[in-house]
């Protein structure tokens, strides 16, 4: 039993092998949905079993009910080669105790291995969205027969621009099937829309939302005058916090590769990981991390999601997120599984209002630190709003604005000219030679 459901023994073996015995708080309410053929719409926050949450009810009914002339049964599409290699990853400890099999379908593969793949027909297709479009144009997959649609992550694959992917992916796709669609964060506001399309009167369930502060990470936030400050900020990090593994997010690529020169001339425990890489560099990159051979990985946004590192117990935001739901997802790969984490943001002066947007956002502050011997001349702003940004210079009305462009536009106010002085007005009384008109005495001449 799990979950007080009866699962198939061999999928209790494979719980078995990943060292699982109780249900976590998203899989006890979903799986009772899941097993009942409810469409599914599930929050819950980065780590907390979602991909056991549908794979145990999909596999039970496969397992329950052969369907050998069908082609693929279930399809879960995700964002990310490396969130598709992790559920690939889970998928496979169960098929390989079981009859059914699981393919992969993501960028960076060759083509003809993956229609191969294929044409064996599996039960199960993990996918990314724009090379399952590449294999359904040519006609090397087949969704006719699909049971079960997830999509994982569906709030990224719209932030990634796959909308007009999944729309045709779920136009290929069986009508009476079973949807589940989940996330850490669900407050995109495309989600609705792709949820009142694709999925059936889906039961909503919010184990824990984005304000809910993650018992097991402590986040801070310390203040940097610029890029040179925040590179000796992080190398203090690296050589005076505790830690297993640490990852490092920045915004652009061109910043992974230059962070990761100016760390290497410190330590040369690093690996970089960043969209532009093949496949194969990932891969490298990863299994470095997972045995230990690499201990810091400096990264963009790709690894935010997906990225399942044991021991990964620091983050470091050089670049803070842009979003709030990227910030969740970024501190997201510490603090996993009941493990104490540490989330360090460096926040440089164009960065503060990102910083309380985050914080407003996510109803919850960072803790403010300082390194001592790493002061920088920037304490915050003077001013703050009472939204926690920077307070600047009153805005003007409509009107004042106006008027204060005409002042400008005519330049400053010119003197009058002077013109004849005017004359004392005449009168008959002459002044005495004691006192004048005004009753002051006259001025004495000089002899």
């Amino acid at each position: 039993m799990f979950a007080d459901i009866e699962f198939n023994p061999r999928l209790m073996l494979g719980l078995e092998k990943l060292k699982i015995t109780e249900p976590t708080d998203v899989q006890t309410e979903v799986l009772p949905l899941a097993m009942a053929g409810k469409d599914m719409q599930v929050c819950a926050e980065t780590g907390s079993g979602k991909t056991l949450a549908y794979l145990l009810p999909m596999m039970q009914k496969m397992l329950q009910q052969d369907a050998p002339n069908s082609a693929t049964r279930a399809l879960i599409l995700v964002p990310t080669r490396e969130l598709a290699k992790q559920v690939f990853k889970t998928c496979k400890v169960f098929t390989e105790l079981t009859r059914l099999e699981v393919g992969s379908l993501t960028g960076g593969e060759e083509f003809k291995y993956q229609a191969s793949i294929l044409r064996k027909n599996p039960e199960i297709i993990v996918a990314t969205p724009g090379r399952l479009v590449d294999h359904l144009k040519r006609d090397t997959a087949e969704l006719g027969d699909l049971e079960f649609l997830v999509l994982d992550e569906a709030d990224r694959m719209l932030d990634m621009g796959f909308a007009e992917d999944m729309n045709m992916i779920v136009g290929r796709c069986k009508t009476e099937r079973q949807t589940f669609m989940l996330s850490a964060t669900l407050r995109h506001e495309g989600v609705g829309r792709i949820a009142k399309a694709m999925l059936n009167d889906p039961e909503e369930i919010t184990t824990s939302s984005i304000q809910d502060r993650h018992s097991y990470i402590i986040q801070q936030r310390i203040l940097a005058d610029d890029n040179a400050h925040k590179d000796r900020l992080v190398t203090w990090l690296l050589s005076n916090e505790k830690f297993d593994k640490a990852i490092i997010f920045v915004n652009k690529r061109d910043e992974v590769e230059r962070l990761f020169e100016f760390l290497r001339r410190h330590r040369d425990d690093l690996a970089s990981l960043h969209g532009e890489m093949t496949q194969d560099e990932r891969n490298y990159v990863m299994q470095s991390l997972r045995q230990g051979k690499r201990n810091v990985l400096v990264a963009t946004d790709v690894a935010a999601r997906g990225l399942d590192v044991e021991g990964m117990d620091l983050v470091i935001n050089y670049d803070l997120a842009r979003k709030g739901d990227e910030y969740v997802h970024r501190i997201g790969r510490t603090g996993r599984a009941g493990r104490a984490g540490l989330a360090v943001s460096l926040i440089a002066p164009n960065e503060w209002n990102l910083k309380a947007g985050i914080e407003r956002y996510l109803q919850q502050n960072m803790e403010e630190r300082e390194i001592k011997e790493l002061k920088g001349k920037y304490r915050g702003p003077k001013n703050l709003k009472a939204s926690g940004k920077a307070g600047g210079k009153k805005k003007l009305k409509p009107a004042d604005r106006k008027l204060a462009a005409k002042k400008a536009k005519k330049g400053p106010s010119a003197k009058k000219k002077a013109g004849p002085r005017p004359s004392r007005p005449k009168t008959d009384a002459k002044p005495s030679n004691l006192m004048d008109t005004e009753g002051f005495a006259p001025i004495k001449r000089k002899k």
